[in-house]
């Protein structure tokens, strides 16, 4: 009886490890989902030919996440004067900021372009400069993006953002704005002489989730055939199988000795 409830514990303690193991093997094969629609969407999108933005967006708060990287053809007027930027954004290692200029449409909406990126000043908390967008009407090619989350506690100083947080941007603005998505600048007609780095093509790698469920489901099997050998070893000694090792021999020869 003793054997049972011994053994009955040691059970229920693989069965569970074995149910944890299957649980955080589905979550990584759930990430690895996500990689995996994140790079197909992004090969059937970046170099798509670029689309005009209402057939995508008909709503100024619309997402299309499907969409997201297509590229749209954008016609207006950048308001300069209420130029952003987005603080602690890392590039290559190094820490950067992306500049962010809403551009006026011709139907008097406003959508908010990311014209690139910008390495950290003299100052950290600024670029050392913006260079400034064509004035005039221009025409831009940007890539969709979701706007991004408010982020708790983190907060930046006027002028600038913690986030691209579309909302936060349409506060500031007296025009209705696109809050679902914004552009990441592909390209800009007329070229200005100088503009901040573009934004660089996002890695097609999915990582190592399909390596890690694999790895979970194979411990919960080998807890399983861990426990099956411990029973039947310990069967084999109660029957008295197991061979008794030299070690042992040699231990109870030198225990006859000193005893006698």
């Amino acid at each position: 009886m003793t054997w049972i409830r011994r053994w009955g514990g040691y059970v229920a303690l693989t069965i569970v490890f074995a149910i944890a193991c299957g649980l955080l093997s589905w979550w990584q094969w759930t990430r690895r989902t996500e990689a995996v629609e994140r790079i197909d969407r992004i090969t059937a999108n970046y170099d798509a030919p670029a689309e005009r933005l209402d057939a995508i967006l008909p709503e100024l708060d619309a997402v299309a996440p499907d969409e997201e990287w297509q590229p749209v053809v954008l016609v207006g007027e950048y308001l300069a004067d209420e130029q952003l930027i987005v603080r602690n954004r890392p590039r290559g290692g190094a820490g950067g900021y992306e500049v962010l200029v809403p551009l006026l449409l011709a139907d008097g909406s406003v959508f908010v372009v990311d014209r690139g990126w910008l390495p950290v000043g003299d100052d950290i908390e600024a670029p050392s400069s913006v260079p400034a967008p064509p004035r005039g009407e221009v025409t831009v090619v940007a890539r969709l993006r979701t706007g991004e989350p408010e982020i708790a506690g983190r907060s930046a100083p006027e002028g600038q953002l913690a986030t691209v947080r579309l909302p936060a941007v349409a506060a500031l603005l007296d025009a209705p704005v696109y809050t679902g998505m914004y552009g990441l600048v592909v390209t800009e007609d007329p070229a200005p002489a100088e503009a901040p780095a573009l934004n660089l093509k996002p890695s097609l790698d999915e990582g190592s989730h399909l390596s890690y469920a694999l790895q979970w489901i194979a411990f919960g099997v080998l807890a399983f055939i861990g426990l099956g050998w411990a029973v039947r070893r310990e069967r084999k000694i109660a029957r008295g199988e197991t061979p008794v090792r030299r070690r042992e021999r040699d231990a109870e020869i030198e225990d006859a000795l000193l005893d006698a």
